[in-house]
């Protein structure tokens, strides 16, 4: 069974998201121009004890760096119901935003969920690294998204 919108995420889980770009951010939008998928990619407890939760968006766009994103295999893009043209997990931004937040839609599947479903455990690794030597090598754009 899938979690419902307000059943916290697992890393790994794809959730369909009003993602904010990070030049959108710059000029000055608050709200995403539209949903797409988000990789989870951490889970952070607050000092107050909340949940904030870390996201980075899927596109259909190839990134201009190669290194910038992680291609998600046709195999995966079926399982989980996205699209079938290519896509890639973008590293080189994130949102983190406190769970539940606005910003979470249900997927196309219905049934009141916001998760796809998990990333295979290789590709997730893959992500990780990938996420990690961006942050090494360039600055990485975050995007607080607040209520």
């Amino acid at each position: 069974m899938r979690p419902v919108r307000g059943a916290l995420p697992s890393v790994g889980d794809v959730i369909r998201y009003a993602y904010l770009w990070s030049h959108e951010h710059d000029a000055g939008r608050e709200e995403a121009v539209k949903d797409r998928p988000a990789a989870v990619v951490a889970l952070i407890r607050t000092a107050e004890g909340a949940n904030e939760v870390v996201v980075l968006p899927i596109t259909s766009s190839a990134p201009t760096e190669s290194a910038a994103g992680v291609e998600i295999p046709a195999p995966t893009r079926a399982r989980l119901g996205l699209q079938r043209e290519q896509c890639w997990i973008m590293v080189s931004e994130f949102n983190v935003f406190g769970w539940p937040g606005p910003d979470l839609r249900a997927t196309e599947a219905g049934a009141g969920s916001v998760v796809y479903g998990p990333l295979p455990s290789v590709l997730m690794a893959r992500v990780r690294q990938a996420f990690a030597a961006w942050r090494n090598a360039k600055h990485v754009r975050a995007v607080r998204r607040t209520e």
